[in-house]
């Protein structure tokens, strides 16, 4: 399975803009540049998807720790808020905190832990920064 999506940038790195769109079309042309990134301006920016990506991934793959185990969750809400910090000359992701809200019935509060994790250790978006990664390019 390969998921697509494509960036596209004009002009410098503080003064550009650029617009992502992904193969599903939830992304199309959607705006992001260094106001949307760091002064909040409207639009997306690299952290904001990738904290999407852990909050939506970490929540199904509970759901299927859960379903495995035998209960069914009435709902899992959960948040991921991913920080950037400087460091040296650039900025680095230094974590991505989830919260997570659950209502299951039936569940003693050390089972539901031991799921939680499990999820938390083993979702492929946790796992992302120790996967491999590969870079082609043609230049024009």
């Amino acid at each position: 399975m390969n998921r697509k999506a494509r960036a596209v940038w004009q002009g410098t790195g503080k003064d550009g803009t650029g617009q992502l769109t992904s193969d599903s079309g939830v992304l199309s042309s959607t705006p992001y540049s260094f106001k949307t990134r760091f002064e909040n301006e409207k639009g997306t920016n690299p952290e904001e998807l990738i904290a999407a990506a852990h909050a939506g991934c970490f929540t199904m793959a509970l759901a299927f720790q859960l379903q495995n185990a035998g209960f069914t969750p009435t709902e899992l809400a959960t948040e991921a808020v991913v920080s950037v910090e400087q460091q040296g000359g650039g900025f680095t992701i230094t974590r991505s905190a989830l919260t997570l809200n659950a209502n299951v019935p039936g569940i003693d509060r050390a089972k539901f832990e031991e799921l939680a994790r499990a999820a938390e250790k083993n979702c492929p978006v946790s796992k992302v920064l120790n996967a491999e990664i590969t870079m082609n390019f043609t230049l024009e």
